[in-house]
């Protein structure tokens, strides 16, 4: 659940930007699974955080032509 920097994403290979994209996708599902439920989350501004980085993934996947 890492919040990556654009560097660090260009850095990475096309299959590792898949994984992480997977796995950021599982963790937002599940904090907005928290915060439907009326759950306290520990980090209010997480679920805005993985969604930027989601963005940057994207973006960067876009720029790549993946």
């Amino acid at each position: 659940m890492a919040i990556l920097r654009s560097e660090e994403i260009r850095n990475m290979s096309p299959h590792e930007m898949l994984d992480e994209l997977e796995s950021l996708r599982l963790d937002l599902i599940r904090e907005r699974a928290l915060a439907a439920t009326g759950g306290a989350p520990e980090n209010p501004g997480l679920i805005g955080n993985l969604r930027r980085t989601i963005a940057r993934i994207k973006t960067i996947q876009k720029e790549r032509g993946v």
